[in-house]
């Protein structure tokens, strides 16, 4: 049987409780989260740990969650890393812009079930996986 090896994430996002929260809920799914404060910290932390897959909050504060894709989808390095936008910015239209026009792999809305947060990572992961 082959050793599955442990999925990497980076959470970028201006809230602490959030990233504790989606830290707790990964982790026990044997996903291995590092949480970077604010857009620039999440470029960094991105830039130096390459992970199979990036969640991005959109509203912070300094740089934005805009910035962090738009940078991340420029650089050769990082711009086939998978990112699903974790927003409090709900309406159809932020949904549309991030999805069609953007090509988010996944939008999910605060507040969201755990289980709706495993099952886009999951899915985002598989749709990838070699």
């Amino acid at each position: 049987m082959e050793e599955q090896r442990i999925r990497t994430i980076v959470y970028v996002e201006d809230d602490l409780e959030m990233i504790d929260l989606v830290s707790l809920i990964l982790n026990r799914r044997g996903f291995q989260v590092h949480g970077a404060h604010g857009g620039r910290n999440g470029l960094d932390l991105i830039n130096r740990e390459l992970p199979d897959l990036i969640l991005l909050d959109l509203m912070m504060p300094g740089m934005d969650g805009w910035e962090v894709f738009q940078q991340v989808k420029a650089n050769e390095k990082t711009r086939n890393i998978p990112v699903i936008v974790i927003t409090a910015k709900a309406q159809d239209i932020d949904r549309v812009l991030g999805l069609h026009i953007a090509k988010v792999d996944d939008y999910i809305c605060k507040p969201f079930r755990p289980q709706e947060l495993v099952d886009a990572v999951e899915k985002v992961l598989q749709r990838i996986s070699p």
